[in-house]
């Protein structure tokens, strides 16, 4: 009986340790385990470069360190909806991503009511429907440079942010691309190639 109990808690451990840090509870401190979050493949979208990836353009930098695509009525998709207030509603995927931006330039660089420009895009597809549109996580629309689930956002000179962000996409994927655009000077980085 002794031996059986303890088998149990064993296994009960390694569950634990395995998924521990699942991606309903991304804002888990770096001592829970952390899932894989890269399942690009899955939805036949085979890397050119591995992840990180980092973008640069008119000081500032972004950084995709984590990426994963959901369809938007999967449990993993709805328990963070849930959790931070995403509308998912008409969307077919919901995208979840750990990212790092850093302003390298001498002038603050935000995204809100002053500047409503989006800094950075992904896109999957074709220029008409491929695009996914970054997600307002509900309940934490009116925080600032919110570590679990970014939208308003200001970056002052040498400032850094670590962040995870969520999209909604309901395009093809053909490819994968970043697209940064600051003070009028743009990058952009494939991660995923165009198909021929």
């Amino acid at each position: 009986m002794k031996n059986n109990w303890i088998k149990g808690f064993l296994a009960i451990v390694i569950l634990l340790a395995t998924f521990g840090g699942s991606v309903g509870s991304a804002g888990a401190t770096a001592n829970t385990a952390k899932p894989v979050m890269d399942n690009l493949s899955k939805y036949g979208l085979k890397k050119d470069v591995d992840l990180p990836v980092t973008v640069a353009a008119g000081g500032l930098s972004y950084t995709l360190e984590k990426i994963m695509i959901f369809d938007a009525k999967s449990k993993d998709a709805q328990t963070l909806a849930k959790k931070y207030g995403y509308d998912l509603e008409d969307s077919k995927y919901f995208i979840w991503t750990k990212i790092t931006v850093e302003n390298k330039s001498g002038n603050t660089v935000q995204r809100n009511i002053k500047d409503l420009s989006n800094k950075w895009r992904l896109n999957f597809g074709n220029l008409a429907k491929g695009e996914a549109s970054a997600a307002m996580p509900g309940k934490l629309d009116d925080s600032v440079n919110n570590k679990e689930a970014l939208w308003t956002w200001v970056l002052k000179p040498g400032q850094k942010l670590s962040t995870y962000q969520g999209f909604r996409y309901s395009g093809e994927f053909n490819h994968f691309v970043i697209w940064l655009d600051n003070k009028g000077t743009s990058a952009t980085k494939y991660i995923v190639e165009l198909k021929e």
